[in-house]
């Protein structure tokens, strides 16, 4: 049976502290500094060679990690508008040529798909993008054929969305596709990384309320938006990295297709069952669910999200661009870096993640 959650240690700094041994709340709230540190190593770099480059197709490569949620951000913020074709794909396919444009990324040196996708990439004379570690087989394969940025900011496996996010975000503004403020969105990383700095209590702390609403509950997270939905990607990403907590991620017109599973949100939504308490559920029975909806693009108005909030009035609804003066960029990179702290705060308080988790109860 899953570990209970320590509600009491995450608004105690020092047991919060001590328990996170390795530093992670740190390295998570390093998101804007890895966006400052990806913009220097870009430009150091020259990726403006690439500056009035009209690709014939813009290749997101989504290997294993942190690559198809940040790619897919990026692909929902280019959908709209995006006047070539956008494929994502995990290699690099055979038709790949000149005129096309590949982005990359790998924490892992020796990804050998990877490797040879950028070796195929070069010989062919597409254009690439990569962000990985600068020794091993990947980048020698980029050698000389790619745009490489390596980390410059060291933080755990894992921990680089920001970078990869602002890697992709900085090469589709360089071919014209996308007009974002990447500077702008590492100042708001910074601010939200203040919000959640652990000195602050959960009332008034974003990511540690967040971490008590996912406590002991099964979430189902479904945005109202393209772009919402790539983040929740990302956060069921964090949440399998750093807790046990077993998630739905869906946009929510594709939600309510799963009819059973939508018929029982609506009734948890209700307001019946949301605050019920585990501990006196029936044996065998589920935990409870909860309904996040996730808005990054959807404002109160679109018809989609007044749908959702008609049918799930106790459903919770996240949504930066209603806190925020931001970006639809800068938005979505928000929502993935409360959701990684809430993750990261969650995980030390059950003892699933960090230190030796001797401050989580463990029900007998």
């Amino acid at each position: 049976m899953s570990p209970q959650t320590d509600d009491t240690l995450l608004d105690d700094p020092a047991r919060l502290t001590e328990v996170d041994s390795e530093g992670l709340l740190r390295a998570a709230a390093q998101a804007g500094a890895q966006v400052r540190a990806t913009m220097e190593s870009a430009a150091e770099a020259d990726l403006d060679r690439l500056a009035g480059v009209r690709p014939r197709a813009l290749v997101l490569i989504t290997r294993p990690g942190l690559a198809p949620a940040a790619n897919r951000v990026v692909a929902a913020l280019l959908q709209s508008t995006c006047p070539v074709p956008l494929v994502l794909t995990d290699a690099v396919p055979s038709w790949i040529g000149p005129l096309d444009v590949v982005i990359g990324h790998t924490d892992d040196p020796g990804d050998i798909v990877l490797a040879e996708s950028v070796d195929r990439a070069g010989r062919y004379g597409a254009s690439v993008v990569l962000t990985a570690p600068e020794d091993g087989p990947v980048a020698a394969a980029a050698a000389g054929k790619a745009v490489l940025l390596p980390p410059r900011v060291w933080v755990p496996p894992g921990f680089g969305f920001a970078r990869v996010l602002a890697a992709g975000l900085l090469t589709v503004r360089t071919l014209g596709l996308l007009d974002a403020e990447i500077a702008a969105l590492a100042d708001e990383l910074d601010r939200e990384a203040e919000r959640d700095h652990l000195q602050h209590e959960s009332f008034v702390n974003p990511a540690k309320s967040l971490a008590l609403r996912l406590a002991d509950r099964s979430p189902l997270l479904w945005g109202l938006d393209d772009v919402a939905t790539a983040v929740a990607g990302h956060a069921v990403q964090v949440l399998a990295t750093h807790t046990d907590r077993v998630c739905h991620v869906a946009g929510y017109p594709q939600a309510m297709s799963g009819t059973a599973l939508h018929r029982a949100a609506v009734q948890a939504s209700s307001g019946q069952d949301i605050f019920a308490d585990p501990d006196d559920l029936d044996p065998g029975q589920a935990s409870p669910l909860r309904v996040f909806l996730l808005a990054v693009r959807s404002a109160p108005g679109d018809p989609v999200r007044r749908l959702a909030s008609e049918t799930l009035p106790g459903a919770d609804v996240l949504a930066p661009v209603e806190e925020i003066n931001a970006d639809a960029a800068a938005c979505a990179a928000v929502l993935a870096l409360r959701f990684e702290l809430a993750a990261l705060y969650l995980g030390l308080a059950a003892g699933t993640t960090g230190g030796s988790g001797r401050y989580a109860p463990v029900r007998a």
